[in-house]
């Protein structure tokens, strides 16, 4: 089977941007990621497209070139993105192209995703009035964890300042401007106990990604990035997820977030100990936590004592969502995990600039979460 690598990297900044549809910001991202593989649009055989807003991506090719190539719409909720590149990697890998793109776009109104019945089917002034039920879920989800696991709020606050703190070195990031600690703790709770700056917001932007096959890399790029595993799990009965009525009795079954990194760990041949640096899915300070651990980069309740030791900061032993995450750069679905990818792939590279952590990092890990229950696993390396 032959392998797949990225070549190419592209990002329209993410946040508010009036009078632009996300078709055109998609566009943008990938005249941004084909001039950095030095490929044209004509030479992409096949892509894989993501949005929750836009009912007909593909029409992007009205915009880039109509080639008659093969362009097709996925939708994973918040998985969106990563199943764009697991699926344009299989294309490669299975031989059916030798050169295919992931795209990502979306523009995302204020407020919470409620309205859009797509999600959850509810009346708008649901979400309007902070009453969407994932935000309950995520508040109830880290409040049970933090007892079973001895996490204090304390901590929530560290891993939020961590993400404002990444964003402001982050020029294509949403919300730049840092916020300590304390002034996050003294922020109003939304959803105990998570408070207003500990949750990411719902914005616009868009991404993209050119993989080819690994034995015709060096045409274009001295720096290909090898895809050694991308992998999605959906929720196994009885999961604690969003819409689950009810618990089971016994053991809960795992996170579709420990399903999928273990099968991306088993298909990349690597354990979570190789892994140097990370983009975890932190749609609130609490997911960041919970999600450490079910990744498998750490135990669980070892987050307390790992993130005050600055183990997830730049310079730290696992640096974490180096650009800001969703809490800095906010998250417009059909993009946010294509993000996550052209951070990690500028840090394999060397090439994130002021974000660069030391060390010359080899292995990248992503990793996505959307309700009701799916999660995404991409593993990067040089």
């Amino acid at each position: 089977m032959m392998e797949a690598v990225i070549i190419g990297v592209g990002l329209h900044p993410f946040g508010r941007f009036p009078g632009k549809s996300a078709m055109d910001m998609g566009a943008e991202a990938v005249r941004l990621t084909l001039a950095d593989a030095g490929v044209t649009w004509p030479q992409i055989q096949g892509g894989f497209i993501g949005s929750l807003e836009v009912a007909n991506p593909d029409a992007i090719v009205g915009r880039l070139g109509p080639t008659g190539l093969p362009l097709r719409g996925v939708f994973n909720g918040c998985a969106t993105a990563g199943i764009a590149v697991s699926m344009a990697a299989k294309a490669i890998e299975t031989g059916e192209h030798d050169l295919t793109i992931a795209i990502g776009m979306d523009k995302h109104p204020r407020g919470a995703f409620a309205a859009h019945p797509s999600v959850a089917g509810l009346p708008d002034w649901y979400g309007q009035t902070g009453m969407f039920l994932t935000t309950h879920f995520f508040g109830m989800k880290i409040n049970r964890y933090m007892h079973d696991h001895g996490i204090t709020e304390r901590t929530l606050a560290r891993v939020a300042a961590k993400n404002f703190r990444n964003a402001s070195g982050n020029e294509k990031a949403w919300r730049r401007t840092p916020l300590s600690e304390e002034e996050i703790l003294a922020s109003p709770v939304l959803n105990h106990p998570l408070r207003q700056y500990m949750y990411c917001g719902p914005d616009e932007g868009a991404a993209a990604v050119v993989l080819c096959r690994a034995d015709q890399a060096h045409k274009y790029t001295s720096t290909p990035v090898r895809v050694r595993a991308s992998v999605m799990r959906s929720r196994r009965l009885g999961a604690f997820e969003v819409q689950s009525p009810s618990m089971p009795a016994g053991e809960p079954a795992p996170s579709p977030s420990v399903d999928a990194s273990r099968a991306a760990y088993e298909a990349a041949g690597i354990g979570p100990e190789d892994v140097q640096i990370a983009q975890l899915q932190d749609t609130d300070a609490g997911s960041e936590i919970i999600h450490m651990a079910e990744t498998g980069l750490c135990k669980d309740g070892e987050q307390e004592r790992l993130i005050a030791e600055g183990a997830t900061e730049p310079g730290g032993r696992l640096p974490v969502n180096t650009d800001g995450g969703l809490i800095g750069n906010g998250e417009p679905i059909g993009a946010s995990g294509l993000r996550q990818i052209h951070e990690i792939v500028h840090q394999l590279r060397g090439t994130a600039g002021a974000r660069q952590v030391p060390g010359a990092p080899r292995v990248g890990y992503t990793h996505l979460y959307g309700a009701p229950g799916v999660s995404a696993v991409t593993i990067l390396s040089t």
